[in-house]
């Protein structure tokens, strides 16, 4: 994505020496494309050196948020942002079209969907969703704190 899109805004306020690490990829909206978006993930994390609970955790988010982008929006792509500043870890996933009102929490699920949202919830310190603007679908993101004041 170009500087300045929904993911990646134009200008960051960083403090002299803060060093963000941002890592971003596109994927066709197909159910395979969540495997790829696992491994992407997955590579990335481990070039960051980010390992334990936080690499685990983010692998699992990524999947949940394309899994989500895939089967509930009428995307043609889905893209995904990954960014480590001051010991938090930011997964970003941006469809093209979304359901009105936005991702919600199904706190009871009898059947084997809807529960991905809740795994997000318990695996983030936050999460939300905004639309991306300019009618080009909706952004749903989730920070994961990794205790280290490295960006990554």
């Amino acid at each position: 994505m170009a500087p300045g899109s929904a993911l990646i805004p134009r200008l960051m306020d960083l403090s002299p020496g803060t060093e963000a690490l941002r890592y971003c990829f596109a994927l066709p909206a197909h159910p395979e494309s969540v495997a790829g978006a696992r491994e992407l993930t997955r590579a990335r994390l481990e070039t960051w050196k980010v390992g334990g609970d936080v690499y685990d955790a983010a692998v699992l988010i990524v999947s949940e948020l394309v899994t989500n982008a895939v089967v509930h929006t009428a995307s043609t792509r889905v893209v995904c942002e990954l960014r480590c500043l001051g010991g938090r870890l930011r997964i970003a996933v941006q469809d093209q079209g979304h359901q009105p009102g936005g991702p919600r929490l199904r706190r009871c699920s009898d059947d084997e969907h809807g529960r991905g949202l809740l795994l997000v919830d318990s695996m983030s310190s936050s999460w939300g969703s905004h639309d991306a603007g300019d009618d080009s679908g909706r952004i749903v993101w989730a920070e994961l704190a990794h205790g280290s004041e490295r960006p990554c």
